[in-house]
């Protein structure tokens, strides 16, 4: 689990992302970019709302890949607020590089910073307390680790990245294996190194995962009467999530509870892309 502040991406990531977008949009190459002349050419990106900015990397990235001779001056930070009608970054570069990269770098743009915007919002709203926000893996396909990055910038934690560096039993792995005892012995047995997290739907089953010993609860769909008494019972001893459910109108009276974490599919998956939009030629003013 991530809590550090954002770090920036793994280029060979972005790369990786931007070659295939690109390749995806240019296809055989861009052939109304073909009929301009590629001579030099000033433009600009204006939010047309208010956005937590992320996705520079993939941004600038989509331009080096056409025009390694663009220039791009960027006017606010990753991680910033803006309001409507800022001008958040000027370009210039060769014409067609500048054209053909449009759509493809806005569109990784509009689309992290839409996810770091809606995890700032969540974030804000847990702002004097001691519950943290987590997303989950119900990301894009293809953009999980530009996702969880975006959630970082938003103030946000990362839950685990896959079904690889954490072992988290939910009620079918429970079912298989005969008890939540059971379950939780075959993970520490096989996969001593990883942290184990244990989904639990009663008190009943919250007692038997604290005496595994487990790294985290997952509470799920619990009332906030029950919440309270899980974290009375866990008493510091094991860190508490709550999965379902989780709306902003009710993160505060969530929080109240006293539990470490709300997880929040939301954030990456109910994405509404800011609105950015890009010009040639000299921003106004």
């Amino acid at each position: 689990m991530n809590t550090a502040a954002p770090t920036a991406p793994d280029a060979a990531a972005v790369a990786a992302d931007v070659a295939r977008a690109l390749t995806e949009d240019l296809g055989s190459g861009d052939v109304t970019a073909a009929l301009l002349p590629d001579v030099p050419e000033h433009g600009y990106v204006v939010a047309r709302e208010s956005a937590v900015i992320a996705g520079r990397p993939w941004f600038d990235a989509c331009f080096h890949a056409l025009d390694p001779a663009v220039r791009i001056d960027w006017r606010v930070d990753e991680g910033d607020r803006v309001a409507a009608d800022t001008v958040i970054c000027t370009l210039a570069g060769r014409s067609r590089a500048l054209v053909s990269g449009e759509r493809c770098a806005l569109n990784f743009l509009q689309t992290l910073s839409a996810t770091a915007t809606r995890t700032s919002d969540y974030v804000s709203a847990l702002a004097g307390t001691n519950t943290r926000v987590l997303d989950t893996r119900k990301t894009l396909p293809g953009l999980r680790l530009a996702q969880k990055y975006a959630v970082r910038v938003g103030g946000g934690v990362n839950h685990r990245i896959g079904l690889f560096d954490a072992v988290m039993l939910k009620e079918n792995h429970i079912h298989a294996a005969g008890s939540i005892a059971a379950a939780a012995a075959q993970a520490k047995t096989r996969f001593p190194d990883l942290p184990l997290i244990i989904e639990v739907e009663n008190l009943d089953e919250l007692e038997q995962a604290l005496a595994t010993g487990c790294d985290r609860i997952l509470v799920d769909d619990f009332s906030l009467d029950d919440l309270r008494e899980a974290v009375r019972r866990a008493n510091g001893r094991t860190a508490l999530e709550v999965s379902g459910g989780v709306e902003l109108p009710r993160l505060r009276e969530i929080a109240a509870t006293g539990v470490d974490f709300v997880s929040v599919g939301a954030l990456t998956k109910h994405v509404r892309a800011a609105d950015f939009s890009m010009r040639l030629g000299a921003p106004p003013g």
